[in-house]
């Protein structure tokens, strides 16, 4: 059931809404360890994370990877040789730079991104299924606009077939 604003709340009330984001998030957080769950004895939530960046990029440097995931070159490489070790990464010289390390998912990887993925999005779409449609139209245009503000780009539409990005997020 939709919560309704109490006439002392204001809607720019700031502290209101980082309350209810910080719900969402712990929700969503929570979809996300579950999604995961038939996959942590391979994987971890930051070694995931990095799966998805290789998966929605393609093939990689290393400086690149880690800037992208805002930790250090070895602690990029440190997450990547976990990885490689699980059958989930590659890595290749580059055969233009043969100084340069290239990255990549093996077959294992993209189908473990998938099938997370997917299980997430099961998830996900069983929750937004519980709201009226005008509570989903709301509920886009308020994500819409965080993501803006947080500097998130949309999610392109890739999948023909069902209009929506195969990973549920971009690149």
């Amino acid at each position: 059931m939709a919560r309704e604003i109490a006439p002392s709340e204001s809607v720019d009330d700031v502290d209101a809404v980082t309350q209810a984001v910080l719900t969402a998030s712990r929700l969503l957080v929570a979809v996300s360890a579950r999604s995961l769950a038939h996959v942590e004895d391979r994987v971890t939530l930051p070694q995931f994370r990095m799966l998805v960046v290789l998966s929605t990029r393609g093939t990689t440097k290393l400086v690149t990877l880690a800037e992208l995931l805002h930790v250090a070159p070895s602690t990029a490489m440190r997450m990547l040789d976990r990885l490689i070790a699980a059958g989930l990464a590659d890595r290749k010289t580059n055969p233009n730079n043969r100084r340069e390390t290239l990255l990549r998912l093996t077959d294992e990887g993209h189908r473990t991104v998938e099938n997370v993925t997917a299980r997430r999005r099961e998830e996900i779409t069983s929750i937004v299924r519980r709201l009226a449609p005008q509570q989903r139209t709301a509920l886009i245009n308020a994500l819409t606009d965080f993501n803006e503000a947080g500097g998130e780009p949309l999610a392109p539409l890739l999948d023909e077939g069902t209009g929506l990005h195969p990973l549920g997020w971009g690149g």
